[in-house]
């Protein structure tokens, strides 16, 4: 009983993730796309990449402990990779990895 439910709970989680991701695309295939829409599109990604960054750092204690180096190398390490390569998921994964690597081992 207990799988069925949760069988059950992951296929309406997907086909609403599902429906939320498609339904812009199926309502502005007919139709031009309003401007506010077109400028949320244009500016948002950046407000929200800016956001996590200071929600990831605001616990950072930059006078104590490894002084904020494994976030700022991490950081920086991300921004190069990702002008070099101009890939958001190498970038993203390429941080990530490196920021484990540091606080872990090093």
């Amino acid at each position: 009983m207990n799988s069925i439910y949760s069988l059950a709970i992951v296929t309406v989680i997907a086909v609403m993730t599902f429906v939320t991701r498609a339904l812009p695309f199926a309502v502005f295939s007919r139709i031009k796309v309003p401007r506010p829409i077109e400028y949320l599109g244009k500016f948002l990604p950046y407000a929200v990449t800016t956001m996590l960054v200071v929600y990831c750092l605001k616990d950072v204690d930059f006078l104590s402990g490894s002084y904020g180096i494994p976030e700022l190398v991490s950081i920086f390490a991300t921004i190069l990779i990702h002008l070099w390569k101009r890939n958001t998921i190498l970038s993203i994964f390429s941080g990530t990895i490196l920021y484990m690597v540091i606080v872990n081992f090093i």
